[in-house]
C-alpha cells in the first residue's frame, strides 16, 4: 500500500498562508497587499484597531500599501500564526504578549503580576522607553513590534467563594494559560495553577473541574464565564498588553519611507483602541453586574507581597531588572 503523507496542522497553515501571499501579491505596480492575523472575531477592539489601521495606511498611501485582516483565527492559533509571521509568510499579526515570552525574555517584565499600578501607568510606560526596549528586543527574533493595544487588568473569578486574601485561594484550582509564568504566579498565591485550553474553561467550571479562572472584564463576560463563577474579586494582578507586529523578512522588503508609514499608521491606531477598550470593559461589567455576579475589591499588597519569588525568579539578570525599574519610574497622574 502506499504512503499517504498528511501534513500536520502547522504545515498546512503554512502551505495555505503561502497561497495567500502569492494570491495576494502586487496586481498594480508599486502596490501591496499586507496580510494580517488575529486570532479574536470581528467586532473584538484589536480586530477594530487593525481595521483602523488598515485605513489609515491605505489612505496615506494613495492605495499602495493595502491589508487584508484575518481575523477570528482564520490562519490559526497566535502560537502557528507566530512562528509563520517570523518565516515570512504573514506580514503583519496582532498576538498577546505572552506567546512572545519564550521568544524575547524582555516581554516577560511586562507579563509579571503587579508590575503596572494602574491603566494609566501601563500605558504611559509602553508608549515610552520601556515599551520602546520591549519593542526593540523583538528585532533580532524575526519580528518589528509596531505598537501596543491593551488587553486589560485580569482578576480572579472563582465559584466557590470571594476571593480576598491570598489565604482564600488554598487549594483552589485556578485555570491559567499555558505558561510556566502564570503558573509560578498562582502557585506564589497558594492556588493550584491548572493549565487549560480557554475553550474548555467554561464547562470545567460548569462541571468543578477547575474552581476560578483569571481574566479581564471583557473576557470574563463574552465567554460566559461568569454564568459559572459567581465571584469575581478585582486583584487587577497583571495587566499584560497585546503587541502588533510584522515579519522582519516582510519589512526588509519596504523603502525605509514605507516602513516609517506603517510606524506611524501602527502608533495612530492605539487610542483609537483604547477608546474602544475602555468602552468594551464598561459594557461588560454592567452585564456581569446585573446577572447577580458579586463583585469584590480585596487589599492587593498581601497578594504583592507573595508574588516577590516570581519577580526574583524572572529577573534574573541586570538587563531585565533594569527594564523593570524604568517601569516602575514611570510616572503618571493616578
Amino acid at each position: 500500500m502506499p504512503l499517504t503523507y498528511r501534513p500536520t496542522r502547522r504545515q498546512a497553515i503554512a502551505t495555505a498562508t503561502a497561497g495567500l501571499a502569492f494570491a495576494g501579491g502586487c496586481s498594480r505596480p508599486g502596490e501591496r497587499v499586507l496580510r494580517c492575523a488575529d486570532a479574536q472575531p470581528l467586532g473584538y477592539p484589536t480586530v477594530e484597531a487593525v481595521t483602523y489601521m488598515k485605513a489609515l495606511l491605505e489612505e496615506r498611501s494613495g492605495q499602495r500599501l493595502r491589508t487584508k485582516v484575518y481575523s477570528g483565527a482564520q490562519l490559526g492559533e497566535e502560537k502557528d500564526t507566530l512562528e509563520i509571521t517570523i518565516f515570512g509568510g504573514l506580514d503583519l499579526n496582532r498576538v498577546n504578549i505572552a506567546p512572545l515570552n519564550s521568544i524575547a525574555r524582555q516581554t516577560l517584565v511586562a507579563s509579571l503580576p503587579f508590575m503596572f499600578r494602574s491603566t494609566e501607568h501601563m500605558r504611559a510606560a509602553m508608549d515610552g522607553a520601556p515599551g520602546e526596549a520591549i519593542l526593540k528586543a523583538l528585532e533580532p527574533h524575526g519580528l518589528i513590534g509596531l505598537c501596543f493595544y491593551d488587553s486589560g487588568a485580569r482578576s480572579f473569578y472563582t465559584t466557590t467563594r470571594a476571593i480576598n486574601t491570598p489565604d482564600d485561594l488554598k487549594n483552589l484550582k485556578i485555570r491559567v494559560q499555558n505558561s510556566d509564568l502564570y503558573v509560578a504566579m498562582v502557585e506564589a498565591l497558594g492556588g493550584d495553577a491548572t493549565p487549560m485550553p480557554y475553550s474548555e474553561v467554561y464547562q470545567a467550571l460548569l462541571q468543578g473541574v477547575v474552581d476560578g479562572a483569571e481574566n479581564n472584564w471583557p473576557s470574563f463576560e463574552s465567554s460566559r464565564h461568569f454564568e459559572a463563577a459567581k465571584y469575581y474579586s478585582l486583584t487587577r494582578h497583571v495587566m499584560a498588553p497585546e503587541v502588533l507586529v510584522m515579519s522582519a523578512k516582510r519589512w526588509r522588503k519596504l523603502s525605509p519611507e514605507d516602513q516609517e508609514l506603517i510606524r506611524v499608521c501602527a502608533k495612530d491606531s492605539v487610542p483609537y483602541m483604547r477608546d474602544l477598550w475602555d468602552a468594551r470593559a464598561a459594557h461588560s461589567r454592567e452585564i456581569v453586574l446585573a446577572s447577580g455576579v458579586e463583585v469584590n475589591e480585596p487589599d492587593i499588597l498581601p497578594f504583592q507581597e507573595k508574588v516577590r519569588p516570581v519577580w526574583e525568579k524572572y529577573l534574573n539578570t541586570p538587563e531585565l531588572r533594569g527594564l523593570a525599574d524604568s517601569i516602575q519610574a514611570v510616572e503618571v497622574a493616578e
